[in-house]
């Protein structure tokens, strides 16, 4: 099975390194699928996306992303996102709370990133 170098990076720390056999993220242009052998590509993450990577053994690794840039290289993929929070870390109930308090778009959808990578609907 061919596998690719994943680094999923935030600002404050390293979130996920290792390596995966695919990686799914949200851009500013649409959801982005890779693979190994993907051509490199520099694009820039939505606010409020979910990043997800699928690990060589199966399983998958869910992050809330918010900003930052997904790069492509023949290394691999690093995703550096402004800020980021895996899947497993997301206080649900706040999230929802989050949401309730929202006092604009950014905030709303947040909140409703941080819900989805932590596989609840909004």
């Amino acid at each position: 099975m061919a596998e690719i170098s994943v680094e999923l990076v935030a600002v404050e720390r390293r979130l996920w390194s290792g390596n995966a056999t695919m990686v799914i993220a949200q851009t500013t242009e649409g959801e982005l699928g890779v693979l190994p052998g993907h051509e490199p590509l520099l694009g820039q993450l939505v606010e409020g996306g979910v990043v997800k990577i699928r690990q060589t053994d199966g399983e998958t690794v869910t992050a809330a992303v918010f900003g930052g840039f997904l790069s492509i290289t023949g290394d691999g993929v690093s995703i550096l996102a402004e800020s980021a929070e895996l899947a497993n870390e997301i206080d649900v109930e706040q999230a929802r709370a989050d949401i309730a308090a929202a006092e604009d778009e950014d905030e709303r959808a947040r909140a409703a990133a941080r819900l989805r990578a932590a596989g609840q609907t909004v």
